[in-house]
């Protein structure tokens, strides 16, 4: 990778955690994706799946759909996806028939990601368009905002008390 380009995507990745910080004020896991192209931020956002009560509404979709409105088109050829989370299969699925160029993501997701933890897909060759794939970026960062989102969870949860049956 070159040098410019690795400045570049830490910039990048940095403002994609910046925006997952903010979906814990609306009861989101902390998840957010951009796209980029020519040095230009086309869209940002984090998840919406809790608020909108909508299974799709992954940042990743949210921020492809934001992208093509600004271009007008559906084509996001020379762009680059930041994402604070590998992927999913649906996602990857969205970024394909995008046609974007690469992906930058944070944390690897070993449960659901598709861009080499439990999947490869945007390298399948017998896709009709592969996705660059760069992973580990601002890892450790976007590790810590889950697993802290997820403790403050835990800790907050309502106590349920079993009933012993004798």
């Amino acid at each position: 990778m070159r040098e410019d380009e690795r400045a570049a995507d830490l910039i990048f990745m940095r403002l994609a955690l910046e925006e997952a910080a903010k979906a814990p004020s609306v009861g989101e896991v902390p998840i957010a994706a951009l796209v980029v192209r020519e040095g230009r931020i086309l869209a940002q956002t984090h998840n919406y799946r809790e608020l909108w009560q909508d299974p799709t509404a992954h940042a990743e979709v949210i921020v492809i759909r934001a992208a093509a409105a600004a271009l007008g088109t559906w084509r996001l050829t020379g762009a680059t996806l930041y994402v604070t989370v590998e992927p999913c299969a649906m996602c990857i699925g969205a970024i394909i028939l995008a046609r974007i160029d690469r992906i930058v993501f944070g944390a690897k997701d070993p449960k659901a990601g598709a861009c080499g933890s439990l999947f490869n897909i945007p390298t399948e060759p017998k896709l009709n368009h592969q996705v660059l794939v760069v992973g580990g970026i601002l890892e450790q960062e976007s590790q810590s905002l889950l697993q802290s989102f997820f403790k403050q969870l835990r800790e907050n949860a309502p106590v349920t008390h079993s009933r012993s049956t004798q």
